[in-house]
């Protein structure tokens, strides 16, 4: 590969700074008008391509000539100094078709629809316990957290009780610094563990679970090993919970900075699902650029060739503010139809656990809105705090009161 800062003059470091999970860098806006395909540099292993157009994103995250395994190699530019290439997220087919097909087997929208209730009783749950205290509560540690833990833990098969068996490895792969790699290697090797005993456990006494039906599946078929369907169930488990705690995190932050919106959504409960997907469009999850990839084969994409073996960033948070897709994007819509926004990702590589998240928001938010009527902010909107060290934006706190 060709020497990046000599032949492009030092790109600028990649993630660009600024922004909050409700407003990214302005420097997107620019890079989409004038420069969709530019010269980045990762904080480690040198220059890659920076993609922020939807379309080309979509291309990026869909054809075959971009890699997910190659990113990981030795030497190629990314934004962590030890990756934790655990999971589908860092495969490529066939690897990658055999352990989807197993997966959309049992994750269907059938078993997500019938799950529904589920999600309701615990939010109904968790609203309880926030009204037995003072009228005053955090709606990310009272409300976001333990809906998606408690949501997707139940939905897989795996005691919320337990939650402490695998936290190590949340640790791991929750955080901008992750351990070393022997530490890391540690909290897999214990993970696993844990979903062995899980499977051990699951063939004496069968569940009607997420879990129970991936492990009779693959009994059945055999299609891959026992150790690869313990990842496929902690891969979900980890995705769900961080992600969706996050996301709607952001999302109440966003709809609570101005009351309007609230109103909005009171005054016509049907738009509630529309204010979700608009909340993935508008806030940006990733507290990175986006997931690397290589190219395989020189590929060129808004007239710029990518040589084979350069790294390609697929901006998503650049993409769902393209003025090319959505009308006056840096506007928030509750209403937005149609809404092709990328939060879920696309092609190969959709989050799997797409319905499970978008019912838990709208669950959650459908029932903030009929129990706590009179719910704002504790703090002015600018006072909110944002965590630091983590892969997934969200605030650090909500304070509320009612």
């Amino acid at each position: 590969m060709n020497d990046d800062h000599t032949r492009y003059g030092g790109p600028p470091r990649y993630p660009f700074p600024g922004g909050t999970a409700l407003s990214p860098p302005g420097e997107y806006a620019r890079l989409r008008r004038e420069e969709p395909v530019s010269r980045v540099t990762l904080p480690y292993g040198g220059a890659a391509w920076l993609v922020v157009r939807h379309a080309d994103v979509r291309f990026v995250l869909s054809d075959p000539v971009f890699s997910r395994a190659a990113s990981i190699r030795p030497g190629t530019p990314r934004f962590f100094e030890h990756p934790v290439a655990e999971g589908m997220g860092y495969l490529d087919p066939p690897g990658h078709t055999r352990l989807r097909q197993l997966l959309n087997g049992v994750f269907t929208y059938r078993r997500v629809a019938a799950f529904r209730e589920n999600v309701t009783r615990i939010v109904a749950g968790l609203l309880d316990g926030l009204r037995r205290t003072e009228p005053a509560a955090d709606l990310q540690a009272g409300l976001a957290v333990p809906l998606a833990g408690r949501g997707v833990c139940e939905f897989v098969g795996v005691p919320y009780a337990e939650q402490d068996r695998f936290a190590p490895f949340f640790a791991v792969v929750t955080s901008t610094e992750p351990p070393s790699p022997e530490e890391t290697a540690g909290a897999i090797g214990s993970v696993q563990e844990y979903f062995a005993e899980l499977m051990a456990r699951e063939r004496r006494e069968p569940a009607d679970t997420f879990f129970g039906a991936l492990v009779r599946r693959n009994d059945e078929e055999r299609r891959v090993s026992d150790q690869e369907v313990a990842t496929l169930a902690f891969g979900v488990v980890v995705a769900a919970y961080e992600t969706t705690s996050a996301q709607f995190g952001n999302t109440l932050a966003l709809l609570l900075s101005d009351r309007r919106r609230l109103i909005e959504l009171r005054g016509d409960p049907g738009i509630v699902s529309s204010a979700v997907e608009e909340a993935m469009r508008y806030t940006q999850l990733l507290s990175y650029g986006g997931n690397p990839f290589v190219a395989t084969a020189d590929v060129k994409i808004a007239g710029t060739v990518i040589e084979a073996g350069e790294v390609v960033v697929p901006s998503i948070n650049a993409a769902n503010r393209d003025e090319r897709v959505f009308a006056d994007p840096d506007a928030l819509d509750l209403r937005r139809r149609p809404n092709p926004h990328l939060g879920f990702a696309h092609g190969p590589h959709y989050c799997v656990g797409a319905p499970l998240a978008r019912a838990e928001m709208e669950l959650g938010l459908r029932g903030l809105l009929a129990r706590l009527p009179a719910l704002r902010l504790a703090v002015p909107p600018e006072d909110l705090a944002w965590r630091p060290g983590r892969v997934m934006r969200c605030p650090a706190a909500i304070p509320v009161t009612w």
